[in-house]
């Protein structure tokens, strides 16, 4: 209990527990004995739950600072998201069970997600790192386990735009040695989502030491290579999902992309001839003019 308490959303509670009514003593205490059940209410759910009225709930996190029950849903989304193992996630409400759909919780969640990011994106944060990302000498860009993926679909396109950009393995210890070597002024990306690999903390905190510009692009505000960074990017999910979600992260990455081409003429077009001049004397892609 002590360990959870160090988060924000439930140390939000426990500070406040001995100010609130009777009532709110009594959904404060149920939350923090039964986040993992509390995340998955609706308002309804939880006074049933509690024996208290919706108004009571929405007065409880209105209190507790949150502009509205949403809101603090999803700090408990995090808290709890944060702290699962994955046998804990196959468990969770809708992962299994008779006449479950998967197909469309699974597309309806997603489009939930990207609606959120929507509807709450900063678009002069995204600005700032397209910024970063044309002025930079050099980029790094950087994950492990599943934000590879994400961390190789980002530095291959951007390879496509400019040159100086470098993908790496967060778990491959010489990633150290090429952020060691990086000029001066470099511009680090680290993609991280839950559950945070260790090696892309400490990559955190070498990009920090060594004096380059560290972007943190993460699924969580509870993230703990945040800490770290100079700019860094929230990918909400509105559910907890037993890998990830990639479609908002996926559509993050086209947008930075083409962004970046608006910004790169003329002198991306040399860069890219090149690049197809390589492709075509080397024969690496299917070419229909010469298979015709």
């Amino acid at each position: 209990m002590k360990e959870s308490q160090s988060h924000p959303v439930i140390k939000g509670i426990v500070t406040q527990l001995d100010t609130l009514t009777p009532k709110g003593k009594i959904l404060g205490n149920y939350i923090i004995q039964n986040p993992r059940k509390a995340v998955f209410m609706t308002t309804k759910e939880l006074s049933e739950t509690c024996g208290v009225s919706e108004a009571t709930v929405v007065r409880f996190v209105g209190q507790l600072g949150y502009s509205g029950y949403g809101e603090f849903l999803q700090a408990l989304r995090d808290f709890v998201d944060s702290g699962l193992s994955l046998p804990d996630r196959v468990d969770l409400p809708g992962m299994k069970g008779p006449g479950t759909d998967l197909l469309h919780r699974v597309v309806f969640e997603e489009m939930n997600n990207l609606r959120r990011f929507y509807e709450t994106i900063d678009i002069s944060l995204l600005g700032r790192i397209v910024d970063q990302l044309h002025d930079s000498p050099a980029v790094y860009v950087i994950g492990s386990r599943i934000s590879y993926t994400f961390a190789y679909y980002l530095g291959w396109s951007l390879t496509k735009v400019r040159k100086g950009v470098n993908i790496l393995k967060g778990s491959d210890s010489t990633a150290i040695d090429w952020l060691t070597n990086a000029p001066e002024n470099a511009l680090v990306m680290v993609i991280t989502t839950s559950r945070y690999p260790n090696e892309l903390i400490r990559i955190g905190k070498v990009a920090r030491r060594l004096g380059h510009t560290l972007l943190v692009i993460a699924d969580n505000s509870l993230c703990p290579v945040i800490p770290f960074a100079h700019l860094s990017l929230v990918v909400p999910s509105r559910s907890i999902p037993l890998i990830g979600y990639p479609t908002t992260i996926s559509c993050i990455i086209n947008y930075l992309v083409l962004e970046l081409v608006s910004r790169r003429q003329p002198d991306m077009k040399a860069h890219q001839e090149k690049l197809e001049q390589m492709y075509l004397e080397n024969d690496l892609l299917f070419n229909i003019h010469e298979h015709g």
